[in-house]
């Protein structure tokens, strides 16, 4: 992947919308884990997106 292109978040079918990446926070120890934030809205998915996570028949 080109290093340059922006990333969104693909969420949920039910509502295809892309959303921008806010901060990324890692807890560590044993139940660690990373958490990524949403960063708002930034439109509707593309079909071609959509399509290639099968949601275009959801």
């Amino acid at each position: 992947m080109d290093p340059d292109l922006p990333v969104y978040f693909a969420i949920n079918p039910d509502w295809p919308y892309a959303h921008r990446i806010g901060p990324i926070v890692e807890i560590t120890g044993s139940d660690g884990a990373v958490y990524i934030a949403e960063n708002g809205q930034e439109g509707v998915l593309p079909p071609a997106v959509r399509d290639q996570l099968n949601w275009s028949n959801v």
